[in-house]
């Protein structure tokens, strides 16, 4: 089976919770995610509607479209799928495709906000995909 996800609208609704969860685990220093924290969490927004000026409100999650940080900490992102992905195929739950016999077995790959999973296409398998992508949607926004 080939499966392409399409993170299209992901950025919005990343958690920023889990951004700094996953910074943490990939080894990143302390002081450097809160610095990424604050320039994440500290934007605000003012709507203006016929001239006037609205109520100014903060979001409590996503990542900024347009903003230089954004494809890389969406990367970041990412790699709590993969390593949901990495996970399953090391303990045997889904089987990557080889290209040739002496090849390596490919589970996934990443372009942009783009995933494409490969894996043999059994009913089983195709339910623990399905449950890793449950599991990356609640803890990942």
């Amino acid at each position: 089976m080939a499966v392409k996800l399409d993170m299209s609208k992901a950025y919005d609704k990343v958690e920023w919770d889990f951004l700094k969860e996953v910074m943490l685990l990939m080894g990143f220093a302390e002081e450097w995610v809160t610095l990424v924290m604050r320039c994440i969490s500290t934007i605000s927004y003012i709507v203006n509607i016929n001239g006037n000026r609205g109520s100014v409100f903060k979001p409590t999650r996503g990542l900024r479209q347009g903003y230089p940080l954004s494809p890389y900490l969406f990367l970041i992102c990412n790699e709590g799928l993969l390593s949901l992905i990495r996970l399953a195929v090391e303990e045997g739950f889904l089987k990557g495709v080889k290209v040739s016999r002496r090849g390596p077995a490919i589970s996934h790959l990443l372009f942009a906000n783009d995933c494409i999973v490969f894996g043999e296409a059994t009913k089983e398998r195709a339910t623990i995909l399905k449950d890793i992508l449950k599991e990356y949607e609640r803890c990942s926004g």
